[in-house]
């Protein structure tokens, strides 16, 4: 690759590029087995798993697929939350050649039946309190095999599905599939489905391989391979706890420390009890620790390094979290169809608050003007984000014209609007969906809410546009209070006057108890829009 401008903050141990094995993606287990058979890879309610028997469990659940029938090309859904089970069913799909759909436990029937039926799953691995809602879809579907996971033994017959545990019996008469790293999927990542009907995100081993190998080089100056306990609570159904989290403690022989849920005391607690090095979280994670009372008492500064991403990191936020915990946020940047991460802020060099930092190696990106997206923009123009690397998807499943229109020429359209500064770093200004129009001026919902944030009595706020008869569109912003504090619609109003222009100026604040949000704690912007939409028709 060419020298970029941010190749100047690189220092001499970080590679612009890097060499990625042509190998399939399960084979890191197999190495780690194999280099750190002791070790511990999980760690769940107290419960430890080592390397050895980690890879002697998905080898045999592979052995067992295969013998129902899953092989090469077959689709395996995984439904379920974070549990050991979750990664036996992961690696032992991929081990059987087949891909994994990735399915949020939280979804409803109908989200459930499309995912099955746009994938063609015939096989899925699901938690026991979930098995009704496949039952109920299953007679629509192609489904041949249903698998019940529980974090207890079944407790009776379980009617046209196996026990989890039965899987794990089956012998090892493996039959290894002759995979291209290069143009087999490993996983089909459903993208939230925000602009209509989700979408899978094609991604092959090669992909989800590189970007962990691009990762390891960007965070080796601070993250040394078996010497890191992740705290693994951002659910593995999203592509960055997957990436960031599961794959990256397995690829560097580290201890995942498995939670099911963010639950705010438990996690607190299982900090003070695991001491973890590494959190890679979301904003309303480090929100929930920073207003805790007590956060202190429970041993937040054995966190040495926290990845940011899903949302944008308020700035004030990300200062009282690493006050609290003397531990550093570095936000970065990603999505489903990069494997996730293309940019963050570097650990070994300047932070930008408020930036996604810099390309990570072997990326490449630029800013293009929304309209045509052909032309690039200088440095300090407000564009599109588009990048291009290893990372990048194959495309989209079975929506050619989807594809054609997210890759161009090797590169992906982000759909976020950007700008880049002289040295490179990005910052994202908003989705190119969620920018609001009113007066004929450009509203980025970001710069609203980064002020509401900085507030001392607002704990959570997001911003929407809503129909205004005489601006087209206004201003209306959603702010959850920290608990204790009080506060009127017309002094928030007040406060924001202050410190924004007057067409970027919230016209309507609702107060909530709590904000809609996804499994992983993002903010869903979307169902504030559609409520809103509903409450005007």
């Amino acid at each position: 690759m060419e020298n970029k401008v941010w190749h100047a903050v690189y220092t001499d141990e970080i590679p612009k590029e890097i060499e990625v094995l042509d190998i399939p993606l399960y084979q890191i287990l197999a190495t780690a087995a194999e280099k750190y058979p002791d070790r511990t890879a999980l760690s769940f309610y107290g419960r430890k798993t080592a390397y050895a028997e980690l890879y002697k469990a998905s080898l045999a659940f592979a052995s067992s697929l295969q013998k129902r029938g899953v092989q090469k090309g077959s689709r395996v859904a995984v439904m379920l939350p974070n549990c050991p089970q979750y990664v036996v069913s992961y690696y032992g799909a991929l081990m059987a050649g087949a891909m994994v759909v990735q399915i949020n436990p939280m979804l409803v029937e109908p989200e459930i039946r499309h995912i099955l039926n746009d994938s063609g799953a015939e096989t899925i691995i699901v938690l026991d309190d979930l098995y009704p809602k496949v039952q109920a879809v299953r007679p629509e579907t192609s489904l041949k095999n249903v698998v019940i996971a529980g974090f207890k033994p079944a407790a009776g017959p379980l009617d046209e599905a196996e026990p989890f545990d039965a899987l794990l019996q089956a012998g090892t008469d493996y039959n290894p599939p002759a995979l291209d790293p290069r143009e087999d999927i490993a996983v089909l990542q459903y993208t939230g489905g925000t602009t209509g009907r989700s979408k899978a995100a094609m991604l092959t081993h090669r992909n989800l391989l590189a970007n962990l190998v691009q990762t390891y080089e960007f965070f080796k100056p601070v993250m040394g391979p078996g010497k890191e306990r992740i705290l693994t609570v951002i659910p593995l159904f999203h592509v960055f706890g997957m990436t960031c989290a599961m794959n990256y403690a397995i690829y560097t022989g580290s201890e995942s420390v498995m939670l099911p849920r963010f639950d705010l005391e438990e996690v607190l607690k299982t900090i003070k009890e695991t001491q973890p090095t590494y959190f890679p979280g979301v904003p309303t994670m480090y929100v929930a620790i920073t207003n805790h009372p007590k956060a202190m008492e429970y041993g937040l500064d054995s966190i040495k390094t926290c990845n940011s991403g899903s949302a944008p990191m308020p700035l004030g936020l990300l200062r009282q979290f690493e006050e609290k915990t003397g531990s550093v946020i570095v936000e970065g940047y990603g999505l489903s169809e990069a494997s996730p991460v293309t940019h963050c802020n570097p650990v070994f060099g300047k932070r930008k608050p408020g930036s996604i930092g810099i390309a990570i190696p072997s990326t490449d990106y630029k800013i293009v003007d929304v309209a045509t997206g052909t032309e690039e923009l200088k440095p300090g123009e407000t564009g599109e984000l588009i990048v291009k690397g290893p990372q990048v998807m194959k495309g989209y499943w079975n929506m050619p014209e989807e594809t054609a229109e997210a890759l161009r020429d090797g590169w992906l359209y982000t759909g976020d609007i950007a700008t880049m500064d002289e040295e490179g770093y990005a910052y994202i200004v908003d989705r190119k969906k969620d920018m609001i129009i009113a007066s004929g001026y450009n509203v980025y919902p970001r710069d609203v809410e980064e002020v509401l944030y900085a507030h001392p009595a607002v704990q959570e706020a997001v911003v929407i546009g809503v129909p205004d008869p005489y601006r087209g569109e206004t201003v209306k912003a959603f702010v959850v209070l920290k608990e204790g504090q009080k506060m009127t619609e017309e002094a928030l109003i007040e406060y924001a006057s202050a410190h924004l222009a007057p067409y970027k100026r919230p016209k309507i604040i609702e107060f909530r108890d709590a904000l809609p949000k996804t499994n992983v704690g993002k903010i869903l912007r979307r169902k504030l829009r559609d409520e809103e939409r509903k409450v005007r028709e």
